[in-house]
């Protein structure tokens, strides 16, 4: 499995208990989506590795996991801070005006008021806010908010995202180029 078909879970918080099992993140918007998983893949040195779930208890946006062939605290430690994989196949259907951040990649960005800006060279996720980064045919990168009162729909087919950025967002990072 590559990691270019997948996309990324979580990631290994720290071994629970002295039986191998680990709390895993799980970086999602439903995470009770996933209790039925029975294997993940582990990054490891940039391979994707095949972890067999024994079991798995969601809480809240963690899971307590147990792996097969996983059965001690030293061997749990050891994947502390893996990134977790599950492969694109499942993740959950989306509204029509809704996306995954890899679905939009290289897509057009269109403002309301500009029109064409550039497009999405990719995605950054904050703690605060996940922001949008807009490759302007200048060279200049733009970042947006996505927040609600910014995005204004996807159109996957025609590959545009539409947005309605606040005004003087735009010229504040093409000035900021031209210096």
């Amino acid at each position: 499995m590559r990691i270019d078909d997948c996309f990324e879970l979580g990631h290994i918080i720290k071994p629970h208990g002295l039986h191998g099992e680990v709390w895993m993140l799980i970086d999602a918007d439903l995470p009770e989506a996933y209790q039925e998983l029975e294997s993940v893949f582990l990054e490891t040195k940039g391979e994707l590795i095949p972890f067999f779930i024994e079991s798995i208890s969601i809480q809240g946006n963690k899971a307590l996991l147990a792996f097969e062939e996983v059965e001690d605290v030293e061997t749990a430690s050891t994947l502390s801070g893996r990134k977790v994989f599950l492969p694109l196949a499942f993740l959950p259907e989306l509204d029509k005006d809704q996306f995954y951040f890899h679905e939009i990649q290289n897509f057009r960005v269109l403002d309301e008021i500009k029109g064409e800006i550039g497009r999405v060279k990719e995605i950054v996720s904050a703690s605060s806010q996940d922001l949008l980064i807009v490759a302007h045919p200048s060279g200049a990168e733009i970042l947006i908010p996505m927040a609600d009162e910014v995005m204004r729909g996807v159109d996957k087919t025609q590959q545009e995202l539409r947005v309605n950025c606040p005004e003087g967002l735009i010229e504040l990072y093409l000035e900021a180029d031209e210096d």
